[in-house]
Formats: structure tokens, C-alpha cells, sequence
């Protein structure tokens, strides 16, 4: 392992495995391939930009040429695979982006990686491929009953990845990961939405009753994970990377206010997502039995996810004058019947 690509590697999690991998392991060679769409951002590889060890190339993985020609031109041999639409109310707005990122590039990912000769191809994924789960946690070896657009694509992707190394015996790794949150995280998703909302004192759009259940995990404690999982997991398995630290969402935002000092009042509630998942759970012994733990708490995770966020407005700011952020905005408070 010398040269790694990393796919979606200006994206929340990919940009966080870039920035730990570049300093942590400097004999490798990183080379971030990101397609740029509305969540890449290179903001978020500024602390990388001068590292002799790390490059950025703009790409589409479902772009088979380009895929081909980045693999031949840094001599890749191991690809890590962050890169994914990601957000489920997107997914259910409309779902071509989703295939075409979420299933049809990771089949030109391998398809192209098998040609080159890859030693090593670690796809990340999710918990949400498991579906709901009312009691107890997900296993490895449990179904895929994905619920929306989003996990349905991210579950073909991973399918793909088991049929390569099942069929041409491609050294195959899958992490699924619980619900990651953290620094330079879009501010789409439910916490960084939430605070830089709070932040301005703009009311936050809670969907339901907020006693949805998320498994929460620290962005650097998904990354040690993937980085077990890269350099100790067995060829054609799947490890879980699990925060444990179940909380409902309601929960969750309560606490997120105090740290803010702000009131509760800013909270309304909205009618639910169709087809929202109530409960994610994973049991993640599988990879705990390679060696990684979890290093954050949540609490002190939060703690400094927040405070982040309100010294880096600078980060934010600019993404939420973006238009899909307008949009999505303008949905919200159409939902509390405001009028802006």
C-alpha cells in the first residue's frame, strides 16, 4: 500500500480520512479524486494543500475514462470509495444522482480498478443499507433492507462490491458506518443544519415527533475505523463502525442548544419524512476485535463540533447562500408555514 486513491475525498468523511491519513501515514501517497458536486468542497482540504505527500484530482468515479486515466497516472493500488450522494430527502426529491454515484460509479470504480490490478479496494457505506431496526443491533451478516433512494443505491454499490470479489476475486473490504457527525460536515444534515440555524436564531425544523433513534459517531472515530478496516480487515468482509451511543433526535438537539445557549423555543416541529427509518443499531465486535475503539465521547464530540462551527463561519456562511441550500430552506419553512 503506497498509493491510495480517495474517492469523494472533499466530502465530509473523505476529506477528514484524507487529512488523517496524509499526516498520519507519510510514506503514502494520497490523491484526493473528487467530482466537486455541492458537498465537495476544497475548503475542506486546505490543511492538506501544502502536504508533499497529498494531490487533488477533480473527477466523476462514474466517468470510466477519467476513472482509467487517474488510476494509471498515479500508479493507484489501493481506492478507498467515499464518494456518494448522500442525503435522504435529496434522494427522495429525485433519485438519478443517486444511481448514477452510488451504484453505477462503484461498478466503474471496480470494473477499471480490476483492470489496473488494484491490491486493495475498501468501499464505505452505511447502517442505513440495514433498514429500521425496532430492537436490538445490526450484524454483518443481517439482510440489506434499505427504505429510501439513498441506502437502496448505496446497497446495490456494496452488492457490486461482494459480486467482485466473489466473481473475480478482487480484494474487497465494505465498512458500514453510523450516523457521522463532526467538523466541516455540510450543513444540510441534521446537526450542522440545526446549530448554524441556532446560531442566527432561525427556528429549526424538527420532522415528527424528533424520537427518531441514531446511532451517533464521532467524524475522527468513523475514520480510525476505516483505517483498521483498510489495513487489517480480511479480504470480501464487511465490519461495522459503530458510535453505541444511541440517542433520539429530539435528545440530541436539546443538548446541542444548551451548548449553544439557546432556547428550545427555536424547535418545530414538522410533519414527518416519508418513509422516515425510526431506529439505526449496529454491533460493531467485529471490528473492535481488529483493535479500534471509539476515542470520543459524545458529548465531548459535540462539544467540539460546535464550537467549530461558530468559529468557522467563514466555512459555512458562503455554503448556505448556495442555491439547493435556498431551496431547501424555502421547503422548510414552507413545512412551518412561514413565508421566507
Amino acid at each position: 500500500m503506497k498509493n491510495i486513491l480517495v474517492t469523494g475525498g472533499a466530502g465530509f468523511i473523505g476529506s477528514a480520512f484524507v487529512r488523517v491519513m496524509t499526516a498520519k501515514y507519510p510514506q503514502y501517497n494520497i490523491i484526493t479524486y473528487d467530482k466537486l458536486t455541492y458537498a465537495g468542497n476544497l475548503d475542506n482540504l486546505l490543511p492538506v494543500h501544502d502536504e508533499p505527500n497529498h494531490k487533488f484530482v477533480r473527477g466523476d468515479i462514474a466517468d470510466r475514462e477519467a476513472v482509467r486515466r487517474v488510476l494509471s497516472d498515479y500508479d493507484i493500488d489501493t481506492v478507498v470509495n467515499f464518494a456518494a450522494e448522500s442525503h435522504v430527502d435529496r434522494s427522495i426529491m429525485s433519485a438519478d444522482a443517486f444511481m448514477h454515484t452510488n451504484s453505477i460509479g462503484v461498478y466503474i470504480l471496480l470494473d477499471e480498478g480490476r483492470a489496473h490490478g488494484l491490491e486493495r479496494f475498501l468501499q464505505v457505506s452505511t447502517d442505513e443499507v440495514y433498514g429500521s431496526v425496532p430492537v436490538g443491533e445490526s450484524v454483518e451478516t443481517d439482510p440489506l433492507e434499505p427504505r429510501n433512494p439513498y441506502s437502496a443505491a448505496k446497497a446495490g454499490g456494496e452488492l457490486m462490491v461482494r459480486a467482485y470479489h466473489e466473481t473475480h476475486g478482487m480484494n474487497t473490504v465494505i465498512t458500514r458506518g453510523s450516523n457521522t457527525f463532526g467538523e466541516y460536515q455540510y450543513p444540510e444534515k441534521l446537526l450542522p443544519f440545526f446549530i448554524t440555524e441556532a446560531i442566527d436564531n432561525r427556528p429549526l425544523p424538527l420532522y415528527g415527533d424528533g424520537m427518531q433513534m441514531r446511532d451517533w459517531l464521532y467524524v475522527e472515530d468513523h475514520v480510525g475505523g476505516i483505517d483498521v478496516a483498510l489495513h487489517k480487515g480480511e479480504a470480501g468482509e464487511i465490519y461495522n463502525v459503530a458510535g453505541e451511543d444511541l440517542r433520539h433526535n429530539i435528545d440530541v438537539v436539546h443538548l446541542m442548544l444548551e451548548k449553544l445557549g439557546k432556547p428550545t423555543s427555536l424547535i418545530k416541529h414538522v410533519p414527518d419524512r416519508e418513509g422516515h427509518d425510526l431506529r439505526y443499531a449496529m454491533n460493531c465486535d467485529k471490528l473492535r476485535a481488529l483493535g479500534w475503539k471509539r476515542q470520543f465521547s459524545f458529548d465531548t464530540a459535540l462539544d467540539h463540533m460546535v464550537r467549530w462551527y461558530q468559529d468557522n463561519e467563514w466555512w459555512w456562511r458562503k455554503i448556505k447562500t448556495g442555491e439547493y441550500l435556498e431551496y431547501y430552506k424555502r421547503q422548510y419553512a414552507a413545512r412551518l408555514g412561514m413565508t421566507e
